[in-house]
């Protein structure tokens, strides 16, 4: 076929495609709220082109509170089949994503949507929280996946999922009992004092998200042995279990974004996890940048609100020796900081070690007046003999994040040669240091702007996109990395520590 033809026939799959959230209307559905998908590569590959349409426009629309599907497909002709060229099959595509009464006819839809009864439609699960945002009000409810309304109403925004979320896998919802009670959905929706119609709801999709309990060994301390039968009479309800609360996919959807309501719906998942005692730690499924940077914002703020980083800070009266750059000297971590305490709040606020480190690190550096620590190195000459305390804690707070760093990715570091090690050593620190800058910069200009950015904020189980590729960390960290943050001075002959 000829590359004109084809040019002629094809259509751009993110242009065609809009999404609409609607309501009952007095004669027909009116919308509320529409907008383009981020994404289509998953439904109509990587190329993200149609073939074989003129002026195409596949319509999908949801109804604003139960998410009850239809998609209209509009175009103004269509392209002949020649041979084995024909054009493509919309819905053969499509079915694969959304469930099969989302292919009815609009009469049928309409029909359906006015006789509902969305009036008396009230959110599946449990209400967590509320809040008001610019005269508005929302509320967040949650329930598990073995509720059969919570069910209902994922599969109907699964594609979602593809739309919005780069590289993001929908859940699998014919799962057995057991597994699909280790899943729990958070919806936020916005509630209106009346309803725009009299037939209509006044509840109304803000976002969602997904989390799961990733069941964890927890070893009991005890004095006596203790007999368990195995198999247990009773089959053990998943809830009893010690887990680790996973966040996986999360998303505010586009009409939305930019309003702090990424922000609620994490402190209020974060809330739950702290509540609930089975959890142990609170992880993140392959966050991408800007989560990481909601992430940061949202603990960062609640730690030192509640007065968790007060307990904790760098010591600057060490004796200097410790500091000698000579083979097998090592400068212990329990030196620079109260490593009990730092574990016991680390246990206490249910935060993953890489997350944990971050937190205190960012905490410790914004305690180092502004002109220190945006001075580099230059003021750091006399290091550990500065007569400036806030100089010696800024040499010895560059210490503490090169021990961290280096014992978090120490199988790497140790195949470079020396040189080169401390050479990237001193690479990552300094553009971790940047990074850090950059988040208390933005951390002082949100405490008096509560604008979030969730339109990029979206997309947590993604693989790095354009924007995301060159990641802030240079060297891989793990989330469950050891939380120990002890180690040598880079470079030496490894010794055991002196203090533990």
């Amino acid at each position: 076929m000829a590359e004109d033809t084809k040019t002629e026939w094809a259509s751009n799959s993110n242009d065609a495609v809009q999404i609409s959230l609607v309501q009952p209307g007095n004669y027909a559905s009116r919308s509320i709220s529409s907008f383009a998908p981020t994404f289509t590569y998953p439904i109509f590959g990587e190329e993200e082109q149609i073939f074989g349409y003129k002026d195409l426009s596949i319509d999908i629309a949801f109804a604003a509170h139960d998410l009850y599907p239809n998609v209209c497909i509009s175009f103004e002709s269509k392209f002949k089949e020649i041979g084995d060229t024909k054009a493509t099959d919309l819905l053969e595509l499509l079915k694969d994503f959304l469930p099969p009464y989302a292919f009815e006819s609009q009469e049928s839809f309409e029909s359906r949507f006015q006789d509902s009864d969305a009036s008396s439609f009230k959110p599946p699960g449990q209400l967590f929280s509320n809040y008001s945002r610019d005269g508005r009000s929302y509320e967040i409810w949650c329930g598990e996946l073995t509720d059969p309304a919570v069910k209902l109403l994922l599969e109907r925004m699964q594609i979602f999922v593809s739309f919005f979320i780069e590289a993001g896998t929908p859940l699998t919802l014919d799962d057995q009992e057991w597994t699909l009670a280790r899943w729990r959905v958070f919806f936020i929706y916005e509630k209106l004092h009346t309803p725009l119609t009299p037939n209509g709801s006044v509840y109304s999709i803000v976002g969602y998200s997904t989390s799961y309990r990733f069941l964890t060994y927890l070893p009991v301390k005890s004095n006596t042995a203790a007999v368990t039968e195995i198999p247990p009479k009773e089959p053990l309800p998943v809830s009893s279990l010690p887990c680790r609360g996973r966040i996986s996919q999360f998303l505010i959807l586009p009409p939305h974004q930019g309003q702090s309501h990424g922000s609620e719906l994490y402190s209020t998942m974060v809330d739950v996890f702290l509540k609930d005692k089975t959890c142990i730690e609170i992880t993140i499924e392959d966050p991408n940048e800007s989560f990481d940077d909601l992430r940061d914002y949202c603990d960062f703020n609640r730690l030192k609100a509640k007065g968790t980083f007060e307990q904790l800070k760098i010591n600057t009266d060490i004796d200097p020796k410790l500091t000698r750059r000579r083979n097998g000297v090592l400068v212990p971590t329990s030196k620079l900081i109260d490593k009990d305490m730092f574990r016991t709040l680390k246990s206490r606020e249910k935060i993953a070690p890489r997350q944990w480190n971050r937190l205190v690190e960012m905490y410790l550096l914004s305690q180092i007046p502004k002109y220190v620590r945006e001075s580099g190195t230059s003021r750091l000459t006399q290091k550990a003999k500065a007569s400036n305390p806030d100089d010696r804690g800024f040499y010895y707070w560059r210490l503490l994040a090169k021990q961290r760093i280096y014992k978090q990715n120490k199988d790497v570091l140790a195949q470079l040669e020396v040189s080169e090690r401390l050479e990237k050593l001193e690479e990552t620190l300094n553009s971790q240091l940047d990074e850090y800058l950059r988040l208390l910069q933005r951390l002082d200009e949100r405490r008096g702007s509560r604008k979030d950015d969730e339109e990029e904020a979206n997309g947590e189980e993604a693989a790095p996109t354009a924007s995301t590729r060159e990641r802030k960390r240079k060297v891989i960290e793990d989330d469950d990395e050891d939380e120990d943050i002890g180690t040598e001075v880079p470079g030496t002959k490894k010794r055991k520590e002196d203090e533990s």
